[in-house]
């Protein structure tokens, strides 16, 4: 089959626009005409891929937890120690007790249940001749990973369904609204809502200090309880809804480009063909930050004070059409992680999920090719992405 790069551009294109019909052809737009610019009501616009590194790296004159940076936006949600709304010594110092959290060991043992369960349901329903929709079985994927974060075994009772820990999880993320610096009074209850359910299967596990669980550990790790259910909430809520609209993507993208049977048979590329995919897709499209002290982003001015909107989405998808043929130029690489001191704590098992999971789908090609039968994008969303895509037996 040969590689159909304009199709895998076309569906590209109609999720973003599903997501945000205006505003993303205008960040677009704007990051073509200049690499910095200064848009009264929003802040400056930074859209140039070393010169969103080069912010991201300079905590000195750019932090996280600003009056309209990111991490002030989830404080009256999570608290204030929740690792994503910290800065300075006091971040690194946690982000560095966290650490042993994420070996690949670790990791793999909070995602090879959701993934077999995955795997499974995969299965089931392609034997059976039926289509099977990848965005609903990554939303229990995710549910799944959510339910060991939170330390509650499977057969606990009462136990919440995975495809609801995903939506909880989702509900908070969803809050959020580039237009907007802050949460409104109600968005703040609905989050501390979300979180207090979450948080409560936690806080036994907590209790519990069994340390083969995410909260019994962070309770070894010297943090209060309250303190854990911020770090647990916050991974929750950052890292669900990029997962779940990258993977679909990703399956998506590998199908429409005539790629997924080269790659089903020959491993070795998987690296990256998955970085690649990361950069084109761009699942985490905006990052913010707040200025703290002036100086130049490029040749424009910034005062302290001023909102900073780093447009991933157009610093990387800018270098060009989905090639994994090619390498990512290093001011790009790993961008939608972020840089720097913020660079995400878990991208391990980010990592690891979507691993396991283009596993599973490549070796089921292998075992009985398959093909996309049908697909919705999703619209008015924060995270672009599908909201159906259904594989069928080829």
């Amino acid at each position: 089959m040969t590689v159909d790069a304009a199709t895998a551009e076309r569906w590209e294109r109609r999720i973003h626009l599903g997501a945000h019909p205006l505003l993303y052809p205008m960040i677009r737009g704007l990051g073509s005409i200049r690499p910095v610019l200064r848009l009264p009501g929003l802040g400056v616009l930074v859209s140039e891929a070393g010169l969103v590194r080069e912010v991201l790296m300079d905590q000195q004159r750019f932090v996280k937890n600003g009056p309209s940076g990111s991490g002030a936006l989830w404080t009256p949600v999570v608290g204030p120690k929740a690792l994503v709304n910290m800065d300075g010594e006091e971040h690194k110092q946690l982000r560095q007790r966290l650490g042993d959290l994420f070996t690949p060991r670790s990791v793999a043992g909070i995602v090879e249940p959701a993934a077999a369960a995955f795997q499974a349901r995969i299965s089931g329903k392609l034997d059976s001749g039926r289509s099977v929709d990848v965005v609903d079985c990554v939303k229990d994927l995710a549910g799944g990973v959510i339910s060991r974060l939170l330390g509650v075994p499977e057969n606990a009772p009462g136990r919440l369904p995975n495809k609801e820990l995903f939506n909880l999880g989702s509900s908070i993320s969803s809050l959020v609204r580039l237009g907007r610096p802050t949460l409104t009074v109600r968005q703040i209850a609905k989050g501390r809502s979300a979180v207090g359910i979450l948080a409560g299967p936690a806080r036994v596990a907590y209790r519990e200090s069994d340390p083969g669980t995410f909260p019994g550990r962070l309770r070894e790790l010297g943090m209060t309880e309250d303190e854990a259910m911020g770090i647990i909430s916050a991974f929750v809520m950052v890292g669900t809804e990029t997962l779940v609209s990258f993977l679909p993507r990703l399956v998506a993208l590998l199908s429409d480009s005539g790629r997924i049977g080269e790659l089903a048979s020959h491993r070795s590329t998987v690296p990256a063909v998955i970085n690649e995919a990361l950069r084109f897709t761009v699942p985490s499209p905006m990052m913010l930050r707040d200025a703290v002290a002036p100086g130049f982003i490029g040749e424009t001015k910034v005062h302290p004070g001023d909102r900073v909107l780093l447009s991933t989405v157009h610093a990387t998808k800018s270098l060009g059409s989905f090639d994994p043929d090619h390498a990512i130029p290093a001011q790009a690489r790993q961008l939608w992680f972020g840089a720097g001191a913020h660079f995400c704590i878990g991208m391990p098992l980010a990592m690891a999920e979507i691993n396991k999971t283009l596993e599973i789908l490549l070796d089921r090609y292998l075992q009985h090719p398959w093909t996309i039968a049908r697909r919705r994008v999703s619209t008015g969303v924060l995270i672009p992405g599908y909201k159906t895509l259904e594989l069928a037996n080829a």
